[in-house]
């Protein structure tokens, strides 16, 4: 008999500790409960605060995408803007020195042709000059022979 008291002792014994991963007494809801509140904190305490803090990010994001792009397509609209204003202040640039360079080129000829008539005018005038002088030796000479001739008749008249 005391045998059998202790086999049943041992067998009471092992009963109570052969249960599995989950013992399905009135802890288990307990547990279910206590994952539930922990749940339920984490999400109000942790999960809805980083998920509001993450779409307020992800919504900065998304506007500073919005205006680089706007910045970037303004960017865009000045540096056409700026390089056509450029190309037409190099035309304008190109078109002053084509005719300040025209300009000294008309300059340059009518100088050129005054130079030229007044040297012609010059040489005309020193050409009439030396005709008068040229006439007048001319007039000099024939008065000189005249006389001359007038003393070399004289002494041969007086011989």
């Amino acid at each position: 008999m005391h045998n059998l008291l202790l086999s049943f002792a041992v067998q009471a014994s092992s009963t109570e500790t052969e249960g599995g991963l989950f013992d399905f007494n009135a802890t288990l809801p307990l547990m279910g409960l206590q994952f539930i509140a922990l749940t339920l904190i984490l999400n109000v305490l942790y999960y809805k605060p980083v998920g509001k803090v993450l779409e307020e990010r992800e919504e900065y994001i998304r506007n500073c995408l919005t205006a680089a792009s706007a910045s970037l397509l303004k960017a865009d609209e000045l540096t056409c803007k700026y390089e056509h204003e450029l190309a037409e202040s190099r035309k304008n640039a190109q078109n002053v020195i084509k005719n300040a360079q025209n300009e000294a080129q008309v300059l340059v000829s009518d100088k050129i042709k005054e130079a030229k008539q007044e040297t012609e005018s010059l040489l005309q005038n020193a050409y009439n000059q030396l005709n008068i002088q040229k006439e007048k030796a001319f007039k000099s000479l024939e008065e000189q022979v005249d006389i001359l001739s007038d003393q070399i008749q004289l002494k041969l008249l007086d011989n």
